[in-house]
């Protein structure tokens, strides 16, 4: 018999041996033992059910209290941003807040922001529009200005080519000289904006380098003399006769390095050198240096001459003059092509002015002239031109160096006249002034490309900057002229889209 040993125990304690052993009583001792064992089984079941659940507890109390420290440092971590937002919100933040408070000041921050992405996308618009108001300034002050100077420049070289006394070639030389400097200083002022931008586009075309550099020599000589200076060029013997390049922009830069240094130099010496450096498949590496004895320039400021507005130092300024505007535009222009500028420099000892540049190598076929050919003797005989043009004077110049050229010459003084004389007889090339009353350049070209498609459109425009360059390619014209315009650029164009044609 299994009787529970707690049971046993208290029938030996309490009743007799008979009391024991009585068969009688077995069964009840046997039922009274099951209810020992079924009670001790419950109280184990308990003692681990609250085993059990106290763990439970336990873990759950740490589950907890990791759940809480996450949350304070979620607290933390979110006030620490809100206050890198805005350094005056920590008076906002209270000590014990909780993540509600915290989000409902990030709430409040949020409204606070789209409030400032408003404010900030209106003051966008209005630069943008301020950009743009000044892009138009800049465009109509381009046009006011180069037109008349196209007129000035044009008639120099038509009074040039006629017969003239020799103090009469003395005047001619000098205003010839004058009118170069005036539409440099144009140039760098009005295309100074653009430039700082990036939104220069270069123009490649064919350049005689001997012939540019003869030609800058040439102006920049009457304000070397009145400094008493002498200029003087070398040209290495390997240099090709024609490179493709942009001979605006290389002008440009070349007319600001050597006009600093006649305006630094006085009773001294302007040394151009220029050198073939390198040599590619397609393309020429030429080296440029301008060398001048002025004033020189002082170690810590070699970096500020290329500062837009500034000069060396403030005396230099009032001694001098001038806008500061020439070497950052260089370095500008170069850059926006890859290139650098040094210098070398002592005071009273002159400096030293050295870039490189890239050119394309010039086909043969598009070498149409020797080095010494005289290129007054070019014609375009049999060459059918009409030229577009408003203003009366421009068109009298621009028409009378054409026909000097042997050319025919039709005019229309707007774009509406100009696609009624295309439909009524045939042109072999068209020059398209831009701004012009009735209907202007580009709607006019555009008119004409829906029922020619092929015949040669040169613009010729005052204003220079890059949407209009920009128009130009979108309307369908095929090559662009900025007036004042040189004379043989306007000749070779017209010469190249001829060819090409025929």
């Amino acid at each position: 018999m299994d009787i529970h040993p707690t049971l046993i125990a208290q029938i030996k304690k309490h009743l007799s041996e008979f009391a024991q052993h009585d068969p009688g009583a077995l069964a009840l001792w046997q039922s009274i033992s099951h209810h020992y064992y079924s009670m001790e089984r419950d109280k184990r079941l308990t003692e681990h059910a609250f085993e059990v659940s106290e763990k439970e507890y336990q873990e759950l109390l740490n589950d907890l209290r990791r759940e809480n420290d996450l949350k304070q440092q979620s607290i933390s971590k979110i006030k620490a941003v809100t206050l890198a937002l805005d350094a005056n919100s920590s008076t906002e933040h209270r000590e014990g807040e909780d993540l509600l408070d915290v989000i409902q000041f990030l709430e409040r921050q949020i409204v606070k922001t789209k409030i400032l992405e408003e404010e900030l996308l209106q003051a966008k618009e209005i630069a943008e529009s301020s950009s743009k108001a000044k892009s138009n300034f800049l465009s109509v002050m381009s046009h006011e200005i180069r037109t008349p100077l196209n007129a000035i420049i044009g008639f120099i070289h038509l009074m040039s080519t006629e017969p003239s006394l020799p103090t009469q070639e003395d005047y001619i030389k000098a205003i010839n000289i004058s009118s170069q400097n005036l539409l440099n200083l144009v140039n760098d002022i009005l295309d100074f904006s653009e430039i700082e931008e990036g939104k220069i586009e270069f123009l490649y075309s064919k350049i005689n380098i001997r012939t540019l550099i003869h030609e800058i020599k040439l102006a920049n000589t009457f304000r070397a003399n009145e400094r008493e200076n002498r200029i003087t060029v070398m040209l290495d013997e390997e240099l090709p006769t024609y490179v493709l390049g942009d001979e605006v922009r290389l002008s440009q830069i070349l007319n600001n390095l050597i006009s600093n240094a006649i305006k630094f130099t006085h009773r001294g010496h302007i040394r151009i050198e220029i050198h073939k450096f390198a040599e590619g498949e397609n393309h020429q590496q030429i080296q440029f240096v301008v060398k001048d004895t002025g004033v020189g320039i002082a170690p810590e400021s070699k970096t500020l001459i290329f500062e837009r507005f500034t000069q060396a130092n403030s005396e230099i300024d009032r001694q001098y003059g001038g806008s500061g505007l020439g070497l950052s535009i260089v370095k500008k222009l170069l850059e926006l092509q890859g290139k650098d500028i040094s210098v070398e420099s002592e005071p009273d000892k002159g400096s030293t002015f050295t870039f490189y540049m890239d050119f394309g190598k010039c086909p043969e076929e598009e070498i149409t002239l020797s080095p010494n050919e005289d290129r007054s003797s070019q014609h375009l005989a049999g060459v059918k031109i009409l030229l577009v043009e408003d203003v009366y004077i421009n068109s009298v110049m621009a028409k009378t160096m054409l026909k000097n050229w042997k050319a025919e010459v039709d005019l229309a003084e707007n774009g509406q006249i100009a696609i009624e004389m295309c439909l009524q007889k045939n042109y072999d090339v068209i020059l398209m002034d831009l701004q012009m009353p009735v209907m202007d350049g580009i709607t006019a070209t555009t008119k004409i490309r829906e029922f020619d498609p092929h015949i040669p459109i040169i613009a010729l425009t005052a204003s220079s900057s890059y949407e209009t360059q920009n128009d130009i390619k979108a309307c369908g014209m095929d090559d662009f002229i900025a007036k004042p315009f040189n004379p043989y650029v306007l000749f070779e164009t017209i010469k190249k889209r001829v060819m090409r044609v025929v």
